[in-house]
């Protein structure tokens, strides 16, 4: 048996090797939950325990943030999610967000739930106003496709992160609202942003973010601690890979075609032109709707070295990692995201079986 990954009552965790799966089986979770919490729209079989309760792992609220000069908890290396506002700009560092995995947070009129599952590596930026009310998200301890359900705590209803609906309760069927968010490394981030806050690790819990809790899970990458519905062997399980969901269908974009400085590459998905924008160097890749709303067709080319600024177009427009144009005659102009995220191969291959590599002649 694969190592099953426990999180106590204080979250430390336990590597049990070569134990049978003590979680609940398929038959006791459809029996449970379709006895207390009615119908879901995903297979009840298919979603798991993963050992630590509801809320056993706490979502933070309202944390504190510090600027990058304060920051000392970081290797350069270490992953960072960030939002870029109008005038707020701020990043969730992987290493809380392993331990949290969901933060509420309010910035300027944006009500936000950064929501990241890490074992499927996906972090997406979910919108916490549901009918006109602000609520915030928990984390269930259920895993669907191995990723993260949270539940919101205005209804209980429970969610799909990477679908971004919801899946079972009163809001069943409903999809939620996103807001972009950019991964990259801190050493990369604070390149783009040295004047970005930062998520404190003074977070009222008693953990150590620098200690990964998921042991040697990243670098294993056969090892899956829950299963799958589907996998696919085109790319590592545990690779990270930018993808575009588009009419049901997922278009997957590699570091590989990234690797000559800032690209910004056109393409043309399912009828609808996109911009996809990257790094290998800088490990970030974004994506956005090309039409800027008024028809015109923009060319884009990547910039160098005049971050937070990455592309430029025929009109001299210059564009940053949000989308906005920040000089030209657009300026002030938001190009709307694709709706893209980051993510492992593995949880885009489960959600979207037969999806396309971009540029990839094994699709």
């Amino acid at each position: 048996m694969k190592n099953i990954i426990f999180l106590s009552g204080i979250i430390a965790i336990v590597i049990l090797q070569g134990c049978e799966k003590t979680l609940l089986d398929s038959s006791e979770l459809q029996k449970s939950f379709l006895k207390s919490t009615g119908t879901w729209t995903i297979p009840i079989n298919e979603v798991y325990d993963g050992g630590t309760g509801k809320d056993g792992i706490p979502a933070l609220s309202d944390p504190e943030f510090i600027p990058v000069n304060e920051v000392d908890y970081l290797r350069d290396e270490d992953l960072v999610l960030g939002y870029v506002g109008d005038q707020q700009v701020r990043a969730y560092p992987h290493t809380i967000l392993n331990w949290h995995e969901i933060v509420n947070d309010q910035i300027e009129e944006v009500s936000l739930a950064l929501t990241y599952c890490p074992l499927t590596g996906t972090g997406i930026g979910w919108d916490r106003v549901i009918d006109d009310e602000v609520t915030t998200f928990g984390v269930s301890g259920l895993l669907y496709n191995t990723n993260l359900i949270p539940y919101d705590r205005k209804t209980d209803s429970y969610w799909s992160q990477i679908l971004g609906e919801c899946v079972n309760g009163e809001l069943a069927g409903r999809s939620i609202q996103t807001h972009p968010l950019v991964e990259t490394t801190w050493l990369s981030w604070k390149k783009m942003f040295p004047s970005s806050s930062v998520l404190s690790p003074e977070t009222g819990y008693n953990r150590d973010y620098r200690v990964y809790p998921y042991s040697g899970y990243m670098l294993q990458d056969d090892y899956l601690i829950f299963p799958v519905s589907h996998t696919d062997d085109r790319i590592p399980n545990k690779e990270r890979v930018h993808a575009i969901v588009f009419l049901g269908l997922a278009t997957v974009y590699t570091f590989s075609g990234f690797e000559d400085g800032v690209v910004a590459k056109q393409e043309t998905i399912r009828g609808r032109k996109f911009v996809i924008v990257g790094s290998s160097e800088d490990n970030f890749i974004v994506s956005f709707y090309s039409d800027p709303g008024d028809g015109t067709v923009l060319e884009f080319k990547g910039i160098e070295d005049n971050y937070p600024v990455v592309m430029t177009d025929q009109e001299c427009n210059m564009w940053d990692l949000s989308g906005r144009a920040v000089s030209g005659p657009r300026k002030g102009t938001q190009l709307t995201s694709s709706g893209g995220f980051m993510g492992y191969w593995l949880a885009f291959a489960a959600f979207y079986p037969g999806l396309e590599i971009s540029g990839s002649s094994n699709n």
